[in-house]
């Protein structure tokens, strides 16, 4: 039997984060009366009560597919990091703005990753020196594992992206997301690498990431380290980078964001289908952290 999730409502791509009164979660999900982006929020993170959709939709000719948000509070507003395109194809990572965390988001005009034939899955995270980093997604064609890889970029102001720089490649064959997969005019064996996000803990840069195909059971939560964004980053031993995979509580976890709990405890939020595929839902559970060897685990 699969695990109860923590909202009884669909909302993929959790990005669950911690308010001044609570926390609040954002999530993929259909556009609404010009509105994308569903949201909840919670004052314990144990009860949820949705708040609608949050972010000003833009003209159609923009997308109609909004992908994974993650919003971070800096410079006295809220900022959201999110991509849109057409169905799966042309995302591109935009940028909009509120003032409050429940919106609504304003899109801020700007396409912080023209250059990328795709990119999506933007995660804002502020370093100990007080600089920010986005995580995100791109598309890499030349390569012995093409595919989506996961990439990073200096965010100095929250609207301007610095030089982008690898991360983490496609390294294992759980991670490929269809073989003979036409894209650019080609047929690939495709592997893909998403949802970056980034926990940094006595120095530690702790990576979580999903890889796979989001549709199905083989869709996984990995992790690696790093003392800096421009890396080397670091795989754990074989078999130890799976964080969460298929189990009988789980069908394809993946997409996750990680959060701070009421008792000062890391927790971790991510999507898993129910068992009769009907949608992907919200689940949370408490991540362990060890940073003296880095260490990532889920307490189930």
């Amino acid at each position: 039997m699969t695990a109860e999730p923590a909202w009884e409502v669909p909302l993929a791509d959790p990005a669950v984060v911690r308010t001044p009164d609570g926390w609040i979660a954002y999530g993929t999900g259909p556009v609404r009366d010009g509105l994308a982006v569903p949201a909840a929020v919670s004052s314990d993170l144990q009860q949820w009560e949705g708040i609608g959709n949050v972010l000003e939709a833009l003209p159609s000719e923009a997308g109609d597919s909004y992908w994974a948000p993650e919003v971070c509070h800096r410079d006295g507003a809220w900022w959201m990091y999110y991509s849109v395109g057409h169905d799966d194809r042309g995302h591109r990572v935009r940028v909009a703005r509120a003032e409050h965390s429940r919106g609504p988001f304003r899109d801020q005009g700007l396409v912080l990753t023209p250059d990328e034939l795709f990119a999506i899955d933007a995660s804002p995270c502020r370093l100990p020196d007080g600089s920010w980093w986005l995580f995100f997604a791109r598309d890499v064609l030349e390569h012995e594992r093409p595919g989506t890889h996961l990439a990073a970029a200096p965010l100095p102001t929250p609207t301007t992206l610095g030089e982008t720089v690898p991360v983490l490649e496609p390294y294992a064959d759980w991670q490929i997301f269809e073989r003979d997969r036409e894209m650019y005019g080609s047929t690939y064996t495709w592997h893909t690498l998403e949802g970056p996000h980034v926990v940094v803990r006595d120095g530690v840069l702790l990576l979580t990431y999903s890889g796979g195909s989001w549709q199905g059971p083989g869709y996984r939560t990995a992790w690696a380290h790093a003392s800096s964004p421009v890396g080397p980053w670091a795989l754990p031993g074989a078999g130890e980078d799976v964080l969460l995979a298929t189990d009988e509580e789980f069908i394809g976890p993946g997409h996750n964001s990680c959060t701070v709990g009421p008792d000062g405890q890391d927790v971790i939020a991510f999507h898993a289908w129910d068992a009769e595929r009907t949608g992907r839902f919200m689940h949370l559970r408490e991540l362990r952290v060890g940073t003296d060897p880095a260490r990532l685990s889920v307490r189930r």
